[in-house]
């Protein structure tokens, strides 16, 4: 059987494959593909460590796959956010375990994370085009688009499952309960888009202000703005010779030249603003939508107890989905993650429920 550690570098080593098929431009390609080898390496040694047969080494895991269906939908940019996380994480793990048995961090156990880059600023055919196109992407990776849809639906099915127990705990699951949870939607996912909208709008335009002052001074003044390439190239580790040609390289593209300036000194994804506010809330009002409907439907149906039950074990089984969900980003068992999101979800629940029970039985009486 793998242990997980080999099972994350042969997902590592099959991910970076698919990078490497659908990147277009030939010399990040390249790259990926030099990293695919070298996870392959990894694999290789820790399956004869394990005495696993190499014939049977190769094979992605699901989480794996369901990846790469993913970068299909949201772009192959993503993988490589999930990538680098995936970089950290096992640095993280490699850590952990020195300090557990007591051996001495070396500063070495990070280097997992640096191999990117250094094959990167070592490729001898690179441009400063390529370089700011890579961390372009770098920065706006990382399934934030995904993130969002599982923390929005996760929002949704907790607050309104803990409302909807709330009124059924007081009313013993009557009529009133359809209404509440449908009132309980609306209200939630009213609030969720305007937040949205607002959050987004000002950070946009706080943004392009910001961009925009970038910009006259690229324009104004170029060779300044050449040397804090050159800089920037330089803090990346690229020799001081090599830093100076990507720079005049690169600010002929002024494009480029702004786009990277904006990433490295501003901390802002110019792609990042390109969607609407309207968008943006429009898509937040829909993903807790998803979310709240789940243990308000069997009150559609039916009503009481029967409707409680059913609420009950739909919602459960939303929140075992989303915390499977959940393992995308982290890496952790699946098991582990949904049956805990099903807990904490019932236990939110349970404690509404117990205390409109108290106030329906007060009432009462």
């Amino acid at each position: 059987m793998k242990s997980r550690n080999l099972q994350t570098e042969i997902d590592t080593c099959y991910l970076y494959q698919v990078l490497a098929t659908h990147e277009p431009d030939p010399i990040i390609a390249k790259v990926f593909e030099r990293m695919g080898e070298i996870e392959r390496g990894h694999a290789e040694a820790l399956a004869k460590k394990e005495k696993i047969s190499p014939d049977n080494l190769i094979q992605p895991s699901w989480r794996a796959k369901i990846l790469h269906a993913i970068g299909k939908i949201f772009g192959y940019d993503y993988l490589l956010g999930v990538l680098m996380d995936t970089e950290k994480s096992i640095s993280t793990n490699i850590i952990s375990a020195r300090k557990k048995k007591n051996l001495e961090i070396t500063g070495n156990e990070t280097n997992h994370v640096k191999i990117l880059r250094n094959i990167l600023d070592s490729e001898e055919k690179v441009t400063g085009k390529q370089l700011s196109k890579f961390e372009s992407r770098h920065r706006s990776v990382g399934g934030n688009a995904i993130r969002a849809a599982v923390l929005g639906g996760n929002d949704g099915l907790v607050s309104n499952f803990s409302l909807v127990m709330g009124i059924a705990g007081a009313t013993s699951g009557n009529s009133a309960v359809l209404l509440t949870g449908l009132a309980g939607l609306l209200a939630g996912a009213l609030s969720m888009a305007l937040g949205e909208w607002i959050s987004v709008k000002s950070s946009k335009e706080l943004y392009e202000n910001q961009m925009q002052l970038e910009l006259e001074e690229l324009q104004t003044n170029p060779e300044g703005e050449q040397q804090e390439i050159v800089l920037i190239y330089m803090a990346k580790g690229i020799p001081e010779d090599q830093a100076h040609e990507m720079a005049a390289e690169l600010i002929k593209d002024t494009g480029q030249a702004h786009k990277l300036l904006v990433q490295e000194e501003l901390g802002i994804n110019s792609e990042e603003l390109q969607g609407s506010a309207m968008e943006a809330a429009l898509y937040s009002f829909g993903l807790f939508s998803v979310g709240a409907i789940i243990p308000v439907i069997p009150f559609i149906f039916t009503t009481g107890m029967t409707a409680v039950a059913i609420s009950v074990a739909f919602s459960a089984t939303g929140l075992f989905l989303i915390g499977a969900a959940i393992t995308l980003f982290t890496g952790k068992n699946v098991w582990f993650s949904g049956f805990r999101q099903v807990a904490f979800g019932l236990a939110a629940a349970a404690i509404t429920f117990g205390i409109g029970k108290i106030i329906g039985v007060s009432m009462a009486g």
